[in-house]
């Protein structure tokens, strides 16, 4: 009986003891993990898409573009965009190996040269073929490339969000931090603000025009990549998304860049 006593004794004061609370950075990494987690198993994708570049007086030049993917147990993605539109930037190409933990590979095709050209890790942060997206934003996004934190709970339009901070953990980023807002339905991003190594606002990419597919993996058909510092913007429009094409590592190569058609 005493025994007893003692027992339920200890059981009450364990049950008052203080819970540690889970930090902004727990909850931050928490949240991308789920995010990254809940898109996992899509094998392979492809898309078509339509690149608009619009100046900050409005003028425009439109692009039409083909891109594939391949999932990659236990790394980053891979992925191929084709430049099929216009004539001065057809048949251009480019091959992209994201990696969690070492520097990311990519590679272009020149047709006007004729030869391949590796992106050298140091210039990850320049305009890609003239858009607002910079190389590094063209990866695949993998936990183990940023530190995460927290910082509260918001509302994107009508949709209850976590707004959590981002800290690249790459070498050569241009970003010293990126603000994500990450939707608590189904874990979307839907926006992000990037800031530049001065730590000042440089561009916001907004997610829209979400779909659903194979009941599981959610691709949003319209992303918006606007640079607050040159009045800038980009638009990606996607359609035609397919998935189980039977895509292989022998599809992203080097070696068959040059005939990506």
């Amino acid at each position: 009986m005493k025994m007893m006593r003692i027992a339920a004794a200890i059981c009450l004061v364990i049950a008052w003891l203080p819970v540690q609370a889970e930090t902004p950075e727990e909850k931050g990494l928490k949240i991308a993990t789920e995010s990254k987690a809940r898109d996992k198993g899509w094998g392979d994708s492809a898309a078509e898409m339509t690149m608009i570049l619009r100046n900050k007086n409005g003028n425009e030049s439109v692009r039409k573009v083909r891109s594939r993917s391949l999932e990659v147990e236990g790394d980053g993605d891979k992925g191929l965009t084709i430049f099929d539109e216009p004539f001065d930037v057809k048949g251009t190409a480019f091959l992209s190996f994201t990696h969690p933990l070492k520097d990311d590979e990519q590679w272009m095709y020149l047709p006007a040269l004729k030869r391949v050209k590796r992106i050298s890790s140091s210039n990850k942060s320049g305009p890609f073929m003239g858009s607002e997206f910079a190389f590094e934003d063209l990866t695949s996004f993998e936990i183990p490339k940023y530190k995460y934190k927290y910082l509260g709970d918001t509302s994107l339009d009508g949709d209850d969000a976590f707004k959590v901070e981002m800290f690249p953990q790459y070498r050569r980023s241009g970003y010293t931090r990126l603000v994500a807002w990450i939707d608590k339905s189904e874990y979307r991003i839907r926006k992000v603000d990037y800031f530049d190594r001065k730590n000042d606002p440089l561009k916001t990419l907004t997610y829209a025009d979400y779909k659903l597919y194979k009941d599981k993996h959610w691709r949003a058909h319209t992303m918006t990549m606007v640079n607050h510092q040159t009045g800038k913007e980009t638009v990606l429009s996607y359609s035609n998304y397919q998935f189980d094409n039977g895509f292989t590592d022998a599809d992203f190569n080097r070696n068959t860049l040059k005939r990506a058609r």
